[in-house]
C-alpha cells in the first residue's frame, strides 16, 4: 500500500465506477464486477492479496453483484457520495413498480432502501438462491463494522424474468 490516503485516489475509483456503469448500460456486458472488486479490494488495508472475482453476463447472481457493487461505491464515498450515480444505478437496475415502492419505504422508515439501513455496509456477499415463480432470487448478505461488533444483515433480492430487481425483502419469498 502506498503512502497516499484513500482520499488521493477517490477520483480514480470513481471513474472506475463511472467507466463500469457506461459497460453495464452501454454494452450489456458484467464485465464491471472485476474492476469493481479490485477497485474495492485496492480501498481496503489489507496484506493478503485478493481472490478472483468473476461474472458471468444474463446471470441473476452477477446482476445483483453489479449493482450492489456500485451502489455501496456511489453511497459509500463519505467524503463525496455520489447521489447521481446512486438515482442513476436505481433506474437502470429496479422496475419502475419497485422504485415507487422501496420510496415510499424509506420515508416511512427513515432509512436507505436497498441497504435496508441507515449506513453502508463495510462488506457485501452475494449468493444465488434459486428460481422464485417466474423469477430468481439472490441473498446478499451486508456487513456493517468490523470485528466483534460487526453485525450483519441478510437480504433477499428478487428478479424479474427480465433481470430487473422487483423486490428487496429481509426474508425469503421461497
Amino acid at each position: 500500500m502506498n503512502s497516499k490516503s484513500s482520499t488521493h485516489r477517490r477520483p480514480g475509483r470513481r471513474a472506475a465506477v463511472i467507466t463500469s456503469l457506461v459497460l453495464a448500460v452501454g454494452l450489456g456486458v458484467a464485465t464491471q464486477l472485476p474492476a469493481q472488486a479490485s477497485v474495492h479490494a485496492s480501498a481496503q488495508a489489507s496484506a493478503a492479496a485478493p481472490g478472483p472475482v468473476s461474472g458471468t453476463a444474463g446471470q441473476p447472481v452477477t446482476r445483483v453483484a453489479d449493482f450492489y457493487g456500485a451502489y455501496v461505491d456511489a453511497k459509500g464515498d463519505y467524503m463525496d457520495p455520489d447521489s447521481t450515480l446512486a438515482s442513476t444505478l436505481r433506474k437502470h437496475y429496479l422496475t419502475p413498480e419497485f422504485a415507487d415502492r422501496l420510496a415510499a419505504w424509506e420515508e416511512e422508515n427513515g432509512a436507505e432502501g436497498v441497504l435496508r439501513a441507515q449506513n453502508i455496509p463495510a462488506r457485501w456477499t452475494v449468493t444465488d438462491n434459486g428460481a422464485v415463480g417466474n423469477g430468481h432470487e439472490v441473498i446478499v448478505t451486508l456487513t456493517f463494522g468490523s470485528g466483534q461488533t460487526a453485525q450483519k444483515t441478510k437480504l433477499f433480492v428478487l428478479l424479474e424474468r427480465y433481470d430487473h430487481i422487483a423486490d428487496i425483502e429481509t426474508t425469503s419469498a421461497r
